[in-house]
């Protein structure tokens, strides 16, 4: 079996964020996934359709148009502000949601999506990760429903370096990405 190329994105863009080390954890329990951090989502500028067309549009939004269309799948780590997703993780998905032109594709269609996320809260992600599943409804991505990574007070699961170090969040991680497995095979005709 080939190694999968998941491009992996924290909403997140705090230092120390329990996200951003969850997509770490997730580099280490992979099997068979090749799992890459996206780290411009702070380079991204607000959306603006005026300039979103293949030759206006901003370097880094078309850098991770290019990395999602080239990965078989994404894996989001999402924190929860106000009841939902971080600003910049709703804008860069919308710099990669459309094609105005019609000759440059889509490249969250159908592509396997996994998500996960961490917050201090007692509920954790919970309403920001169905606001993101809400986002990939209009997208049409093949969204991976269970089991669900709610890393809730998650200053507790982590170490004192920022290491993953629950064992049923670790677990559970270790399913999440096998679910996406699945996805990603299924959606190359290999399953």
């Amino acid at each position: 079996m080939n190694n999968h190329t998941v491009l992996a994105i924290s909403g997140s863009l705090r230092a120390d964020s329990h996200n951003t080390a969850l997509l770490r954890a997730a580099q280490k329990y992979s099997d068979g996934l090749d799992i890459e951090i996206y780290d411009g989502l702070r380079e991204i500028p607000p959306y603006d359709m005026d300039q979103d067309t293949p030759d206006r549009r901003p370097a880094a939004a078309a850098d991770l148009r290019r990395r999602l269309t080239a990965a078989d799948g994404v894996l989001f780590a999402t924190p929860e502000y106000n009841y939902s997703i971080p600003g910049v993780l709703k804008n860069a998905i919308d710099w990669v949601s459309t094609d105005w032109t019609k000759t440059e594709g889509l490249p969250l269609l159908r592509k396997p999506i996994a998500i996960m996320g961490a917050a201090p809260t007692q509920f954790g992600s919970v309403r920001a990760q169905l606001a993101l599943r809400q986002v990939f409804v209009w997208t049409d991505s093949d969204v991976v429903g269970k089991p669900e990574v709610i890393a809730f007070r998650s200053h507790e699961r982590f170490d004192d370096a920022g290491n993953l170090a629950d064992e049923t969040t670790i677990e559970l991680l270790a399913d999440l990405l096998a679910a996406l497995t699945v996805r990603i095979e299924r959606a190359k005709g290999q399953s």
